[in-house]
């Protein structure tokens, strides 16, 4: 008998408790509510203490300062002390605008935040976890540091194309967002803009961007549609750090900075391509990508330059295949007037087969061909060197050592605009089409040339 009591006193309360949930979900306002101010500062006038908390979706009009921030923040479920009992989670400011004024809108750390002028500021909404959807005033010209950080439940937002700045951590760990366009009016990514967007799958970055900052999308692990425009010149350290989702990746010959672990943790990342441009990569920029099986590296100064210079060290697990004027380079012409091997020139170049030099005298390698795997690769050396060469280091680490007549030898490729009259191979047999190897060619101006060919 007490053992039914008690079961019942039970169901009675879950009743109650059901009961009270469902009436206080029916006693939300979720009709749009629109508010016309006349003056800013006036919409907690507008808005009495009983239904402030009950209003899910809010349209404003007219201008409005600090001191109705404030209380569109406790709406939306944050003031200064923490959580409230806001439900707030539409917000249209589409024909708002924001004015300077009024009292502060939130306090952090013992600092206050006022309005200013078509400013979303530091802190707009900040940790206003109910907010899903979002349109800011089309005036605004600025969105403030950590503006939208922590806000977990956006999914939808539009960021006006007057819009030219947006602050370090502004959209930071705004998990549900999910696709987001950055207005061609702004130049620069700052750091942590958008760090754990954890839902993001794709982004527009415009043409306007020059520099990505520090952790800018680190942790957008899902992201998988990522395009680095062309105005690009830097990418900051750990900016792209475990965004697992991106396969195929281009950095465009604008750059010319990677920072350190800049792609790190990128675990999908299967295929990236880079160019000569980049004269400073960071250390750990590629490790962890454990998936990057293709490097395609472009070369894009002028051949006796590039070979002149020094390079950064790219460190992945996987080889790399280098072009040149669109072509895969296999085999390498080293001109005589270079002097010096730039540093990591050829560095884990897998397809080369071949070098020909022409030094009577072997320089310094150095670490020009870090990482090649030089033992299945063939040196053609001037006549009478060849002990020279295998005496020297790294040249000595060749496969193969041929010695071979270097007269006249011409580069890869012939900027003349001389016609080929003929062409044969170094045993004298003529040919009907470019073959691999050392080829002499006659041209319509008289001259013969030694050419390689790739």
């Amino acid at each position: 008998m007490k053992t039914m009591k008690l079961k019942g006193l039970f169901l009675c309360l879950v009743f109650l408790l059901c009961n009270a949930t469902s009436h206080a979900a029916d006693d939300l306002i979720t009709r749009q509510v629109t508010i016309k101010l006349d003056k800013a500062g006036t919409l907690p006038d507008k808005i009495g203490s009983s239904k402030k908390y009950k209003i899910t979706n809010l349209k404003i009009v007219g201008e409005i300062n600090g001191t109705d921030w404030r209380l569109i923040r406790d709406m939306a479920s944050e003031d200064d002390y923490g959580r409230t009992k806001g439900k707030l989670s539409t917000l249209d400011l589409s024909d708002a605008k924001i004015v300077g004024g009024g009292n502060s809108y939130i306090n952090i750390d013992g600092d206050s935040y006022y309005t200013s002028n078509d400013k979303l500021g530091n802190y707009a909404f900040y940790d206003c976890g109910v907010l899903t959807n979002l349109t800011i005033p089309s005036s605004v010209t600025s969105i403030g540091e950590s503006a939208f950080r922590y806000c977990r439940g956006l999914t939808s937002l539009t960021i006006p194309s007057s819009v030219t700045s947006i602050g370090e951590s502004a959209f930071e760990y705004c998990r549900s967002l999910t696709s987001l366009t950055i207005p061609s009016s702004v130049t620069k990514i700052r750091h942590y803009a958008f760090r754990y967007c954890s839902g993001l799958t794709s982004l527009t970055i415009p043409s306007s961007v020059t520099s990505i900052g520090m952790y800018a999308f680190s942790g957008c692990c899902v992201l998988t549609n990522l395009t680095i425009p062309s105005s690009v010149t830097s990418i900051g350290s750990y900016a792209f750090e475990g965004c697992n989702g991106l396969t195929n990746l281009t950095i465009p010959s604008s750059v010319t900075s990677i920072g350190w672990n800049a792609f790190s943790d990128c675990s999908g990342l299967a295929s990236l391509t880079i160019s000569s441009s980049v004269t400073s990569i960071g250390e750990s920029a590629f490790s962890g990508c454990s998936s990057l099986t293709n490097l395609y590296y472009i070369i894009d100064d002028e051949f006796e330059t590039y070979l002149s210079k020094g390079h950064p060290y790219i460190g992945v697990n996987c080889g790399i295949e280098y072009y040149l004027n669109d072509k895969k380079i296999t085999s390498v012409v080293i001109p005589s007037t270079i002097t010096e091997m730039g540093k990591y020139a050829f560095q884990n170049c897998r397809d080369l087969t071949s070098v020909y030099i022409s030094w009577p005298t072997p320089i310094s390698a150095g670490s020009a061909f870090s990482g090649v795997g030089i033992s299945k690769c063939t040196l053609y050396v001037p006549q009478g060197t060849e002990q020279d060469y295998w005496l020297a280091d790294v040249w000595g680490d060749f496969g193969n050592i041929v010695e071979y007549d270097p007269t006249g030898i011409d580069r890869v490729t012939t900027s003349t605009d001389a016609k080929e009259l003929s062409r044969y191979s170094v045993n004298g047999q003529q040919l009907s089409a470019p073959a691999k190897g050392l080829n002499i060619v006659k041209y319509s101006d008289g001259s013969v040339k030694k050419v390689a060919v790739q």
